[in-house]
């Protein structure tokens, strides 16, 4: 049985390539939450404080704190301190995070081109037998 078609699969099928390349990655497997953390860190403007991140993602400060010292153990954030006042730590992006971050959305670029290649031939496809049938009628 077939739940999904259309745009849903294709993009399902979008999440499930993305995530298989990273579970496939030589870094590790993040949880959604560090995603979703990581994600915010690098694309939305800062500076990025645990309180702002945890309001950001609707989650505790517990939760992101766990997963701002599992990214930053592996490279992929770090805390600086804030120059203004040292008491405020932020949260930045790495070199490391912005080439991981670089491979997915490469991939991701790739499928949207597929997919919107495949949805083009499908709609010449159908425009093409509608003017078949005209033809014939």
């Amino acid at each position: 049985m077939d739940q999904f078609a259309g745009l849903n699969k294709q993009a399902l099928g979008l999440w499930l390539d993305v995530t298989s390349r990273s579970v496939q990655s030589d870094g590790p497997d993040l949880t959604a939450r560090q995603t979703a953390l990581m994600l915010t860190v690098y694309l939305e403007a800062g500076p990025h404080t645990v309180r702002a991140l945890a309001q950001r993602l609707g989650v505790g400060k517990p939760a992101v704190v766990r997963a701002i010292d599992t990214l930053q153990d592996v490279g992929l954030v770090e805390r600086r301190p804030d120059p203004a006042d040292r008491r405020n730590i932020f949260v930045v992006g790495t070199e490391a995070g912005a080439e991981r971050l670089s491979t997915y959305a490469a991939s991701i670029a790739r499928n949207i081109a597929t997919i919107t290649q495949v949805n083009r031939a499908s709609s010449l496809d159908a425009s093409e037998a509608v003017a078949a049938r005209q033809k014939l009628a």
